[in-house]
């Protein structure tokens, strides 16, 4: 099917609100809502959240969002016109304001360890000559060049003991020891195969940057974010397996190469003044039956 640019569906979505009622949202919105919403309803009955426990949350974030991305010029939001805005009640909307904003902390690892391997997959002195990162010792003097250690006590603030961390990212799958007792990277970007407070944490960033991109250049935001997707129908899974490869090889390079020069770039803005900025660059690959099974309409109460 090929390459579809995300300016196309601002124009999509420009042509169906033409067929849509006035007063109504856009039926190309909803059905795209929909979508998006599958996957992650899954996610939300495997992990026991409920619909009520999904309200609630949804009422704080339209109150939040409300609020923060359309203020009128000049004057504060009322309880009044963010309910106007969102459909929830006045009183509820009261309610959300004056709770205390919910926590959204960092996961200490994923901080630490996103610095580890940023610098491990990116400086010279930890990589070999083919440009991969290097098996490290633990400690220094357990080998020629840098070691594990050095690593850990060059991105860490802290006192922390190179074998504390070790220990840590082993747990998460995302280094290993070798038969020469050196410690190897897993991955060459930190995506932990083990621990779900980790993996929670690079889900909701990586999705909701990748939603806020899409949700840019639909409303017709300028100038447009980079989102492009590769589709194809009717493939083998011996297809599938060889494409996936190859996406693989081809953005890790493209991810080193973006980490590589935003490390160096990072460095040059450290104490300077003004404003800063952040980014976020990231891809993935799908893959499912062609042609799932029709749902059955019917239902039955067991």
């Amino acid at each position: 099917m090929g390459i579809f640019p995300a300016s196309c569906q601002n124009k999509h979505m420009q042509g169906a609100s033409l067929t849509t009622p006035p007063g109504e949202p856009p039926r190309a919105v909803i059905d795209a809502l929909r979508r998006v919403l599958r996957p992650l309803t899954r996610l939300l009955i495997a992990h026991g959240i409920t619909l009520p426990l999904l309200s609630e949350l949804m009422k704080s974030v339209y109150v939040e969002v409300a609020e923060r991305s359309f203020p009128v010029p000049g004057r504060p939001a009322s309880d009044s016109r963010i309910s106007l805005l969102t459909g929830v009640h006045r009183k509820d909307v009261r309610r959300l304001r004056g709770a205390a904003p919910g926590e959204s902390l960092v996961p200490a690892t994923v901080s630490l360890g996103s610095q580890l391997v940023a610098k491990w997959v990116a400086e010279r002195r930890y990589l070999d000559r083919a440009g991969a990162p290097r098996p490290l010792p633990l400690r220094k003097g357990h080998g020629a060049g840098a070691s594990f250690e050095e690593l850990v006590a060059s991105v860490s603030r802290q006192d922390l003991r190179a074998r504390v961390v070790l220990d840590e990212l082993l747990r998460l799958g995302i280094v290993e020891i070798d038969t020469k007792d050196r410690v190897q990277l897993r991955v060459e970007a930190f995506v932990p195969v083990e621990g779900l407070e980790e993996k929670a944490y690079y889900f909701g960033r990586n999705l909701a940057d990748h939603i806020a991109a899409g949700t840019h250049n639909l409303l017709g935001e300028r100038p447009a974010f980079l989102e492009r997707g590769v589709s194809y129908h009717g493939l083998s899974d011996a297809d599938v397996n060889t494409l996936g490869k190859l996406a693989l090889d081809h953005a890790m390079a493209t991810l080193k190469v973006i980490n590589r020069r935003a490390l160096g770039m990072q460095r040059r803005q450290a104490g300077r003044e003004g404003p800063k900025r952040r980014m976020n660059f990231g891809v993935f690959f799908y893959a499912e039956d062609d042609d799932p099974e029709p749902r059955d309409a019917s239902h039955r109460d067991d």
